[in-house]
């Protein structure tokens, strides 16, 4: 049993991990929120109200903390600054191991609300650049298969929103030529088997945290979706017009979220299309299978195995 905090701990994924962590009743789990705790009761966890300035404040609440999971939103944490906040307070407390937000990509080329994540990369790393300092990992799981999906709730709390690969309307935007591109896909369930799995090994967590469920090709993803769902309307779209914003596809993805407001929605549908299509392009969805590795003993969900399910028999 060890002390786990949670920052960030009422997000989508934060809550998809609390809910395994607890329902194995083996940690005691403290979970940080800026805003008033939620009327929300979780066996083996307590709520903690703080705003992640106050560092001295912040180390007293890390006391005796083994491991810290960072799920701060990094498009609402401009330079890092609270989880730069969050990894001072977690050495001056002497937490053992750190999870920044990461939850996501590998490459972060053409996605700039990844940006956070990014500037943290780079400040652990300098933490370490002499000594271990801080032990950490980078949780990635590349795509969830679980936005393959939308918009049927394959998830409790995951938060789910229509992507270029659109099952539920038989249709998908690509890069031109590059339908060969490899994604990542893994259930948020699986990454939360995978989080709860290495918070008990015994061993040093690796830098390199990649998850993979499976590896697929745009082509493979739209043959699965045709294969469940019936032919599938591809609409090619040029690199070029991506990159300079003169794409006219007849359709944009609506990338709907608890952390945009709704007059967001509309103006920056075409910036997520850009960075989603040319980061599949460049292989950002493409991560390691190290934590696979290093717990050969959970077999992780292949992509239709999951998706068959949920559009069996769907219209």
């Amino acid at each position: 049993m060890v002390k786990i905090a949670i920052a960030g701990g009422s997000g989508n994924v934060a809550s998809e991990v609390v809910d395994v962590l607890a329902a194995s009743g083996k940690h005691e789990i403290l979970l940080l929120i800026r805003k008033d705790p939620p009327d929300v009761k979780i066996p083996g966890a307590a709520w903690i109200k703080t705003d992640y300035h106050d560092l001295d404040a912040l180390a007293k609440i890390l006391e005796g903390v083994n491991t810290l999971l960072s799920f701060i939103v990094a498009d609402k944490d401009p330079g890092g600054v609270v989880q730069k906040n969050l990894i001072d307070a977690a050495v001056r407390a002497g937490v053992k191991r750190f999870a920044p937000s990461e939850w996501a990509t590998s490459s972060l080329h053409h996605m700039p609300w990844y940006q956070a994540k990014a500037d943290i990369r780079a400040y652990l790393a300098e933490l370490n650049k002499e000594r271990k300092v801080l032990e950490y990992t980078l949780f990635q799981p590349g795509l969830f298969t679980n936005y393959l999906g939308w918009p049927h709730r394959v998830a409790k709390h995951l938060h789910l929103f229509q992507i270029p690969l659109d099952y539920q309307n038989r249709r998908a935007l690509v890069v031109d030529g590059q339908q060969d591109a490899r994604i990542t896909l893994t259930t948020v369930s699986d990454l939360t088997r995978v989080v709860a799995a290495a918070i008990d090994y015994e061993g040093e967590w690796p830098v390199d945290g990649g998850i993979r469920g499976e590896e697929l090709t745009v082509a493979e993803i739209i043959a699965l979706g045709e294969k469940l769902r019936g032919p599938f309307s591809v609409e090619k779209l040029s690199e070029q017009s991506l990159l300079d914003y003169t794409a006219e596809p007849t359709w944009v993805p609506r990338i709907e979220h608890p952390s945009l407001k709704p007059e967001q929605v509309e103006s920056l549908g075409k910036v997520f299309l850009k960075g989603l299509l040319l980061g599949m392009k460049e292989g950002n969805f493409v991560v390691s299978d190290t934590w696979n590795r290093l717990l050969p003993e959970l077999e992780l969900t292949r992509a239709e195995a999951f998706l068959a399910p949920i559009w069996t028999g769907k219209d």
